[in-house]
């Protein structure tokens, strides 16, 4: 599969996912659980496959979130709610939350489903722990439950490649958030709070990169950009192989679609993902 096949889907995959962090079925669910807040929740739900893990290897993984803000969430979340019971309940959820959002989802999970648990089972978990604990978890019964699972690992896929190409071109959390908002994916305020990061720390960084000729005038030069762009076409090529799996990878996408289309109302655009509006 070619890397614009990747990018394409993940516009449709990342939506199906992202009402895990947005949709209020899956903040009650957090609470339910016994997470406190919002940040405790995200951290707590997102970890959860990989255990009891530390601070540490969430900020690890997660990638781009200040150390400070992750630490105030991890690792107290884990003695408010086991990773366990906090599995129990995201899936259905976020699940509830689909078919809320999308009343024919029903019908599409159960067709979609089966073939993008084929894709996660093809996709190598060498060097992505987030997409190995995610793949590594029994999938759901209830259809709509699996399909948003598949959804999950695939972009936990997509993310830790993600990474690793962000740290081999030595960025760090920080940097990475400040050249998508220089390249204009996100509004530089919204990756700013959202990731945690104080005015001067967000003003160093850019700093660092106007001396090194990456920004000029708080947006991206040429070099920037042409970093950034390096940066995602290898993360696509990275995404694509295990999608070849797909005897007709088209009528999967197409399939999805209008779901991802549906869920405009329930994520917020821009959002700090970056992922764009489906359509």
């Amino acid at each position: 599969m070619d890397a614009t096949f990747a990018r394409e889907i993940w516009k449709i995959i990342e939506p199906l996912h992202a009402v895990t962090y947005f949709a209020e079925e899956c903040r009650t669910a957090n609470r339910e659980a016994g997470l406190k807040g919002f940040w405790m929740g995200y951290f707590g739900s997102r970890a959860a496959p990989l255990g009891p893990v530390s601070a540490g290897t969430v900020e690890a993984t997660f990638f781009g979130f200040h150390p400070a803000r992750v630490r105030r969430a991890v690792p107290d979340a884990w003695a408010f709610a086991s990773p366990e019971s906090i599995l129990r309940l995201r899936g259905a959820a976020a699940a509830r939350a689909l078919r809320r959002a999308f009343p024919g989802i029903e019908g599409v999970a159960v067709t979609a489903a089966p073939l993008l648990h084929e894709v996660v089972t093809a996709a190598d978990g060498a060097g992505r722990p987030l997409f190995a604990a995610n793949r590594d978890l029994p999938v759901p019964e209830d259809p709509v439950e699996a399909l948003w699972q598949a959804t999950t690992a695939l972009r936990e896929h997509r993310g830790d490649g993600h990474v690793a190409l962000l740290t081999g071109e030595g960025l760090n959390g920080l940097e990475a958030n400040v050249l998508a908002s220089a390249v204009g994916v996100v509004p530089a305020e919204r990756l700013q709070e959202s990731r945690g990061w104080s005015p001067e720390e967000w003003a160093e960084a850019v700093d660092a990169f106007t001396r090194r000729g990456l920004m000029a005038d708080g947006r991206a030069t040429e070099k920037g950009r042409a970093l950034k762009a390096r940066i995602e076409q290898s993360t696509d090529e990275l995404a694509a192989p295990p999608y070849d799996v797909l005897d007709d990878p088209t009528a999967v996408y197409e399939s999805l679609f209008p779901a991802a289309r549906a869920l405009g109302d329930e994520i917020p655009y821009p959002n700090p993902i970056g992922v764009p509006r489906a359509g």
